[in-house]
């Protein structure tokens, strides 16, 4: 018996929204880092989600150690799609010293993260990590968008919000129906996020120094 079958069903639902942008931002990527690792995250979260869906469909029926194993997989594919998503505007917004900041700071929150998602569970550290990496992402993106008006940073910026928006809907725990809880209205605007996201990571391009530009 599955015991949150909307959840599941909205989990897959994102799972392959964003298994299928990736694809296709994988097929655009034209040697471009930036995306690439943007795709990275999209990869990455779609498993999350689809393992998501997987846990809370299907977690009553698993042994304890399944379920742990289960989850400590969801959490971590998080962990590696929001260090794609910081390094791969890393690479689209900034050259030089800056870049290499930033790129080492994604480095050392993902290992953070990582190492601490192996002893917790409480998925208030998987909103810490994200919230993170979208307050860098927006950071990056906004002074871009304000410096050059650049477009790629204006669809990575409305990607932002309603991701942010998404968020706060989870946590708030707002609930449509009986059937359609917070998680459930979560993933669906999350999806939207997500297009969002892809529109501005397929116009990203790798940001090139003054001097490799002369």
């Amino acid at each position: 018996m599955i015991a949150e079958p909307m959840t599941l069903f909205t989990d897959f639902a994102l799972a392959g929204a964003t298994a299928g942008l990736g694809w296709y931002l994988y097929r655009a990527q034209d040697g471009q880092a930036a995306r690439a690792l943007w795709t990275a995250a999209f990869a990455a979260l779609a498993l999350s989600a689809a393992l998501g869906g997987i846990y809370h469909g299907f977690a009553p029926t698993l042994t304890e150690g399944a379920r742990q194993s289960l989850w400590k997989a969801t959490v971590l594919a998080v962990g590696i799609a929001t260090f794609g998503m910081v390094a791969g505007s890393s690479i689209g917004t900034t050259t030089g010293t800056l870049r290499k900041l930033i790129l080492a700071v994604a480095v050392s929150i993902l290992v953070v993260y990582s190492g601490w998602m192996i002893w917790h569970d409480s998925y208030v550290y998987v909103i810490a990590n994200a919230a993170i990496a979208m307050l860098l992402v927006g950071a990056m993106h906004g002074l871009t968008a304000l410096r050059d008006a650049d477009h790629a940073s204006r669809w990575m910026l409305a990607g932002v919000v309603v991701s942010v928006i998404a968020a706060g809907v989870q946590a708030g725990g707002y609930t449509l129906h009986r059937n359609f809880n917070h998680n459930d209205l979560y993933h669906v605007i999350q999806i939207a996020a997500m297009s969002l996201l892809y529109i501005g990571a397929r116009q990203l391009r790798d940001r090139c120094s003054p001097e490799r530009i002369q």
